[in-house]
């Protein structure tokens, strides 16, 4: 009897302390770190995404905005987060951005995270004053390297996506430019259209009303793909400067030690709702385009874009005050 009362509580002991899995998950809600502020593209991609999902997995799927330090904030609850698939991350391309901008990491961005599946990608378009009477990026490029130095590239501030588009663009087209930041793509956008600094690379979504009414030019977009809201509008790779691209992207990941199967089955979901019409159509009007991958090729994908950045990085001297 003494046997069977140890072997009984051993049995207990196991099933309490196993390790979650897809059969029984989830069984509680869902929560997605947001380290953006809400109305931010990565605030509007997770809600939507976090919509479909609390259908497909029959519990309620919760975006929580975490702001602050860059992303930094967000990222830390995630990463020292239990890693049962009950708390993710969705970040954007800020997510491989911060380690070689920021000394003091709370985290291993390469380590502490299981990628899931990136979201979208979003463009940023490469804008110009009508009264530049640029019309062109190799026109662009003839200009800069007739006169070093004096093109002006606005951003939405140091280490923004905005920033490294345009730093990675001059520096596969072979020219050097004045880095004129602002606090926000408002800010940056307005200058622009005043003539008062010569490029931007906008977020498409952001400079649509004013493309449209004739204010910009637009040169090409900043992605590796056209951007699906200005689809006669060339990559910058299509206009003659080759490696030039860079992606803005949104992706889900969770903590480092989640189970596979979880990962697993939060990635078929996910991309199940990634793949419906009406999410793509609501996507498009951001200027975004879903982008699906698998775990293991987004982990791939982060590795190999912590390295991209970090050479993006110390190539133009980046540095954070």
């Amino acid at each position: 009897m003494k046997l069977l009362t140890t072997l009984t509580a051993a049995v207990a002991l196991v099933v309490m302390t196993a390790p979650v899995s897809a059969q029984n998950y989830p069984n509680k809600p869902v929560r997605l770190v947001v380290p953006f502020t809400p109305g931010s593209s990565t605030d509007i991609t997770a809600r939507a995404v976090a919509e479909k999902l609390t259908t497909a997995l029959g519990q309620p799927v919760v975006v929580e905005n975490r702001p602050g330090a860059g992303g930094k904030i967000g990222g830390e609850i995630v990463a020292r987060a239990a890693p049962d698939g009950y708390t993710l991350l969705v970040n954007s391309s800020a997510h491989t951005a911060n380690p070689a901008l920021y000394k003091d990491m709370p985290f291993n961005t390469a380590t502490d995270f299981a990628g899931i599946t990136p979201l979208v990608n979003l463009s940023n378009v490469l804008i110009i004053a009508p009264s530049k009477n640029i019309k062109t990026v190799q026109e662009l490029v003839a200009y800069a390297k007739s006169k070093p130095g004096q093109l002006n590239f606005a951003s939405a501030g140091v280490g923004s996506a905005t920033h490294m588009n345009a730093e990675k663009f001059s520096a596969r087209a072979g020219i050097t430019h004045v880095h004129v930041p602002y606090k926000g793509t408002p800010e940056a956008m307005t200058d622009v259209m005043e003539g008062r600094v010569d490029v931007f690379f906008a977020p498409v979504n952001a400079a649509l009303a004013n493309i449209q009414a004739g204010k910009f030019v637009t040169l090409a977009v900043g992605s590796g793909t056209r951007s699906p809201i200005l689809p006669n509008v060339p990559t910058t790779v299509e206009a003659g400067v080759a490696d030039s691209s860079y992606n803005f992207w949104v992706g889900m990941l969770a903590p480092a030690k989640t189970p596979r199967d979880v990962v697993n089955r939060l990635n078929q979901e996910t991309v199940k709702a990634l793949e419906s019409a009406d999410l793509k159509e609501r996507m498009q009007k951001l200027g975004a385009a879903t982008w699906p991958m698998k775990p293991e090729e987004f982990d791939a994908y982060i590795k190999a874009e912590l390295t991209s950045t970090a050479d993006i990085v110390k190539a133009a001297k980046i540095e954070l005050n």
